[in-house]
């Protein structure tokens, strides 16, 4: 059976290592004088090229002559008269729309009027993100509070859900069972 030897670190310098004389190889003479020449005969074709260009004669060069162009106007239209423009009309005032009266609460809850809550037997209603019971709560307005309607109504969970902002500028979501119109505060 064969044993397994360590072969020798070559970093190691007191290693000993198996250095078997290798016949040196011969220098390749042939491939050596080839390119030699090929070149000296890429030289000797550079320097033609160039010599060529060197003893040409120069270009006849005929001086040039200035080409005068004259510019003349075309001649003018005839004039014509002038066509009548029609007398603009008066711009038409813009009349105010009347702004709704806040101080007399409405009928039903009502889009820029106000409205109170109530109906929350003293619990409040959920002010919450969106328009159903599955949003983020953001806070509990106590009953009695008053709040302004921005926008709705929107239906979630089966409840008409109106967009209110309440007195410190907090907008969200209530359900309109907690809401009654309201004057304004």
């Amino acid at each position: 059976m064969a044993q397994y030897k360590v072969p020798p670190d070559p970093r190691d310098p007191d290693a000993k290592v198996n250095k078997e004389k290798s016949p040196r190889e011969p220098i390749p003479w042939l491939w050596l004088g080839l390119g030699v020449l090929v070149t000296i005969i890429g030289l000797g074709i550079a320097g033609a090229i160039v010599s060529n260009f060197l003893t040409r004669p120069p270009l006849d060069v005929q001086p040039l002559t200035p080409t005068v162009i004259v510019l003349t106007a075309p001649p003018s239209p005839t004039p014509s008269a002038t066509p009548l423009v029609p007398t603009p009309t008066a711009i038409p005032t813009l009349t105010p729309i009347p702004t709704p009266d806040t101080a007399v609460a409405p009928e039903n809850i009502t889009i820029n009027y106000y409205a109170e809550v109530a109906n929350t037997d003293g619990i409040g209603v959920t002010i919450r993100g969106g328009p159903s019971i599955n949003n983020v709560a953001i806070l509990i307005a106590p009953e009695g509070s008053i709040v302004y309607v921005l926008d709705g109504p929107a239906e979630g969970n089966d409840l008409l859900w109106w967009n209110v902002q309440l007195e410190d500028g907090t907008e969200g979501w209530a359900a309109s069972d907690y809401l009654i119109p309201a004057a304004a505060p």
